[in-house]
């Protein structure tokens, strides 16, 4: 029977399309076999109806901003907007991640962290959920970490961009280093604030190794800019191409040895420089590295689309090399302890019941009796009655321990950061009425493995197309 999502689900998907065919047509046919990849999950049982591979990523061009406190990313962004929607200042003004979003209304309006929760157009989608995977409780608190604020700028149009609150980390709880992995790599671009004032290895530790030392494993590391922001402050004693070294062999202490490194100040908050030569050479490196940030922004609407057809790709890779692996290693581990508890329990049960039964005359050769109804009518019926309920017993006994082992080793996969529900696939592959003995993880048969690999041959069709868009290597008049 085909796995099937629920209406909210399917709604969800269809409005997403419905969007896309305004902006990307390309796009759209990603979202069916983003759908078609959603049927293998189901099949495996690491979905849910209510739940979409869709959901995992931003389908809207998506900037992040993250940095230390006071490292100017308020001011940086109300420069960006041409608009003052963000609170400014030396110490931390806002401790929330705040999204913000175009919106016609002239008036920067700001909603609640639910806002943001329950709405799939947006990165936050079900972040609640998320939350609570990794501070209990924590996800019903989500307004004290999420808050959604309109812009009525034009530049917004289209994008959506994440301020963070000032990272420091000995502050930070788990559930707060979770939403920054989660924008990270949702992101099509990632700004990461250092304030030029206190550029010293010490300062940047704890930034370091949450952000930088992360980034060194990614794949994607092109997307992540660091930027050393108020440099002015150095002019007074012309020391920029120090500071900027010194910051540069901190982020290598951190793993990094190579990446997009900026230099920036506000020209509107910036110290006088009294010498003019002076003042151009910071403005022109200013005005040089700002143009390399606000072009790589511009871009974001290009790389979002390859972003999406990345995940396409790269979701079905984790399925295949990641999530049915680990399914086989999980069942094959609790088909172990289930045999080892079966062999331990069951067995000396069924000597006892074999020896006491023997030993009392319930055995005639291999005729199973009940002693004292040999010359009865309803001795062999009595005989019956008992023999089923013993083995009904031993296999009640069996299923219960086979169900017990299941439920605890399935905590296990849900407290580890498994791609997908694991542990409803694994709990999927234990029920009751399916062998111990199945050769193959249920769903991944070979319509499924045949599903996959269309669907990466897919992924790399839309590249090609992608590119038709951009480029044209063959030179001629198209």
């Amino acid at each position: 029977m085909k796995n099937s999502q629920d209406k909210i689900t399917l709604d969800r998907i269809k409005s997403l399309q419905k969007h896309l065919a305004e902006e990307n047509p390309l796009l759209v046919s990603v979202v069916e076999k983003f759908v078609e990849l959603d049927q293998v999950g189901l099949g495996l049982g690491v979905l849910t109806s209510r739940d979409s591979y869709t959901s995992e990523i931003s389908w809207w061009p998506l900037i992040s901003i993250l940095g230390t406190f006071s490292a100017g990313k308020s001011s940086f962004i109300n420069q960006y907007v041409g608009n003052p929607v963000q609170k400014t200042g030396n110490q931390a003004v806002d401790d929330k991640f705040t999204v913000l979003c175009f919106s016609s209304d002239q008036n920067v309006r700001v909603l609640p962290g639910i806002a943001l929760d329950a709405d799939p157009r947006f990165p936050f989608y079900q972040m609640s959920e998320a939350i609570d995977k990794v501070a209990e409780g924590e996800g019903a608190r989500i307004d004290t970490y999420l808050q959604l604020k309109t812009c009525p700028s034009d530049i917004m149009r289209g994008k959506i961009l994440i301020d963070s609150p000032g990272f420091d980390a000995d502050a930070q709880r788990r559930s707060t280093l979770r939403i920054t992995d989660h924008i990270i790599n949702l992101s099509d671009l990632v700004l990461v604030f250092f304030d030029g004032r206190h550029p010293e290895p010490g300062a940047m530790h704890d930034t370091l190794e949450h952000l930088v030392a992360g980034t060194v494993r990614r794949n994607d590391a092109n997307k992540i800019l660091f930027i050393l922001n108020q440099i002015d402050t150095t002019a007074a004693e012309d020391n920029l191409e120090d500071v900027v070294a010194a910051w540069q062999r901190a982020i290598a202490q951190g793993g990094l040895v190579s990446g997009s490194f900026h230099t920036l100040y506000n020209e509107d908050a910036a110290v006088t420089i009294e010498d003019p030569a002076l003042e151009e050479r910071y403005r022109k490196k200013r005005d040089e590295d700002l143009n390399v940030i606000t072009k790589r922004i511009a871009q974001v609407s290009v790389e979002r689309a390859y972003r999406i057809i990345g995940a396409l790709e790269n979701f079905s890779n984790r399925i295949e090399k990641e999530v049915v692996p680990e399914l086989e290693t999980a069942v094959g581990v609790w088909r172990r302890r289930v045999l080892i508890a079966d062999l331990l329990v069951l067995l000396p049960l069924l000597v006892i019941f074999i020896a006491y039964t023997a030993s009392h005359g319930y055995w005639q050769s291999l005729k199973f009796v009940v002693p004292g109804t040999e010359q009865s009518g309803y001795g062999p019926v009595l005989a019956n009655i008992v023999l089923t309920v013993a083995v009904a017993a031993f296999v009640g006994l069996h299923f219960l321990i086979r169900t017990v082992i299941a439920r605890l080793y399935s905590k296990r996969l849900a407290e580890e950061g498994y791609f997908g529900n694991l542990r409803a696939g694994f709990l999927k592959n234990t029920r009751w009425w399916r062998s111990m003995f199945m050769p193959q993880i249920t769903g991944w048969n070979k319509k499924a493995q045949a599903k996959i690999s269309e669907l990466r041959d897919s992924a790399d069709n839309f590249v090609q197309k992608l590119n038709d868009q951009y480029t044209n290597p063959s030179g001629k008049s198209l």
